[in-house]
């Protein structure tokens, strides 16, 4: 590969960017400058992270949006503490495994009222804006609200995405009223406004998380999901109260990295990384087909795991800490077959006993860093918007089993298995990288290809998000059952043609595929200098802003 750049490797798309005071990462640019005029105005991280959100479910609906689900990691300067919060909601109280049997359902549906979760996203933000928050919601909410009266331009690929749901859910008339409302779909620069979603923000500013889960809001989405048969009770939203968790950890060439425990994925990215200590990646060469092989076939193995165990822990009583013990990782490492890919793989039938998202980040000038993932899931979620709210409501529930006897079976007033996942990593008891890849099953992948990027091949920050991936796809999924025939291997044209012939041999099935590599964001705190430093993903429309 020839390089044009005068700095940097060849591959990489743009420099880091470099600032002192603060900054923000996220998937849009108008979005990303709302963070950094919060924090200019005196607000937290916090803070400019709530009003970054709000902008996104405004600017990129595609992936986010308050009828979805939130995750997040806060680092607090005061107390040197790190602290989780799982703001993902449960399934409605009236529905339940036999009602979706007798509708003849065999998995569930992603469309419609069936895979509605109570979305947790605005609880999210209060319990964050409570601990660790300054501004007034009326401020943080502001910018949003004036772009959705006055109307912002379209990016280029949430255009792209925006157009196929646009196709998607014709029958559903609110959406096609509230995204569509010209009868076509957006195109890039096109002036895009939702003064119904600003009418909503105007009211969660003014009379707070209540007017979402017990008021008008509330009101609004129980009497949409009963005309359109859904099963949402003003009980089911009044009840929902997001959670402090605590974030699990392994430590990977001396860095701490953290990830939240499940009902999300992060686990994964930690299993992985786990499995791959004192193996010489390095000595391997990045992206070779040794290196990609090994990848691939331990993000396999854990990937089981992931589909059978990983579960809301209210329901699942599993300690997941023992995923990360060292006999179980030693156990599961006999699995990994150095000259051969797996098509099936003999895995545990108990676990080990005792013994289409949004991410952004922000630093502030305190250095209290926030890493916060949000989603209402599959492109818009379930393409319902209650009647003049302005927004879809998620489909998180998919994700459920139709299996009773599955640790992710539906149940009433459960929380799926989750995607989204935020990550952190810290050394000496400080954060020092802030990031997320969003992007379904790949973010777990993701965080693992970006970390070793960084840490064992000394990539910069905005190098390790532009470097070549790999995605693999077909390992068991939480509602459908096993690995079938090895799954498919998917990699970025950056992969040279030797290495592909190289993982044909090892019996890798190779796909293509247009897209589907995650969104990546990232800031590094360079604690000696006294810098930031920030790197945004070149597959998205985002950018990194500091000041």
């Amino acid at each position: 590969m020839s390089a044009d750049r005068i700095t940097g490797k060849p591959f990489v798309t743009r420099s880091e960017v470099i600032s002192t005071e603060g900054m923000v990462a996220a998937s849009h640019p108008l979005a990303a400058q709302i963070g950094i005029d919060i924090l200019k105005k005196g607000g937290t991280a916090v803070d400019a992270a709530i009003a970054v959100n709000a902008a996104l479910g405004l600017m990129e609906p595609t992936g986010s949006g308050i009828g979805g689900d939130l995750f997040a990691i806060v680092w607090d300067s005061k107390t040197g503490k790190l602290h989780g919060l799982n703001a993902s909601g449960y399934s409605p109280a009236s529905l339940n495994l036999n009602i979706l049997k007798k509708k003849g359902f065999k998995r569930m549906p992603f469309y419609g009222p069936i895979p509605w979760t109570v979305p947790g996203c605005v609880d999210g933000w209060f319990s964050l804006h409570k601990k660790f928050g300054k501004l007034p919601f009326r401020d943080i909410l502001a910018p949003a609200i004036k772009y959705a009266e006055k109307g912002f331009p379209l990016t280029e690929l949430i255009a792209y995405y925006w157009k196929i749901s646009v196709n998607r859910f014709q029958k559903y008339k609110n959406f096609q009223d509230t995204y569509a409302p010209e009868g076509k779909s957006p195109e890039k620069g096109d002036i895009f406004s939702n003064p119904m979603l600003a009418k909503t923000y105007r009211l969660i500013a003014k009379k707070g998380r209540d007017a979402f889960y017990k008021g008008e809001i509330a009101r609004k989405i129980v009497n949409y999901s009963k005309k359109v048969g859904g099963y949402f009770s003003l009980e089911d939203l009044a009840g929902f109260k997001a959670e402090w968790v605590d974030p699990m950890s392994v430590n990977y060439m001396g860095y701490d990295v953290w990830e939240l425990p499940p009902n999300g994925q992060g686990l994964a990215a930690l299993q992985i990384l786990q499995m791959l200590r004192g193996i010489d990646l390095k000595g391997m060469g990045h992206n070779s087909s040794e290196y990609l092989h090994t990848l691939v076939e331990m993000k396999k193995i854990v990937y089981e795991d992931r589909a059978k165990f990983y579960a809301d822990p209210a329901f699942s009583k599993i300690d997941y800490e023992n995923f990360l013990t060292d006999k179980y990782t030693k156990d599961r490492l006999k699995l990994f077959n150095r000259a051969k890919a797996s098509r099936e793989l003999n895995v545990y039938s108990a676990p080990p006993e005792k013994g289409d998202t949004i991410y952004l980040t922000v630093v502030d000038k305190d250095r209290n860093v926030v890493s916060l993932i949000q989603s209402n899931y599959f492109g818009f979620g379930s393409g319902m918007v209650p009647d003049g709210l302005g927004f879809c409501i998620q489909d998180r529930g998919a994700l459920f089993s139709l299996d009773k006897d599955h640790f992710n079976s539906f149940e009433p007033r459960k929380r799926p298995f989750h995607t989204i996942i935020p990550a952190m990593v810290t050394k000496d008891g400080k954060p020092v990288f802030s990031f997320g890849v969003m992007g379904g099953s790949m973010q777990p992948q993701g965080h693992v290809q970006v970390l070793l990027n960084l840490l064992v091949f000394g990539m910069n920050v905005q190098e390790a998000g532009d470097a070549t991936r790999f995605r693999h796809g077909g390992s068991s999924q939480p509602d459908s059952g096993v690995m079938k025939d090895g799954g498919t291997l998917f990699l970025e044209s950056g992969i040279m043609p030797g290495v592909l012939r190289n993982l044909i041999s090892l019996g890798h099935k190779i796909g293509s595929s247009r897209g589907g590599y995650g969104g990546y964001q990232g800031i590094w705190i360079d604690w000696k200098r006294g810098i930031l430093i920030g790197g945004s993903e070149s597959r998205k429309d985002g950018e990194a802003i500091g000041y």
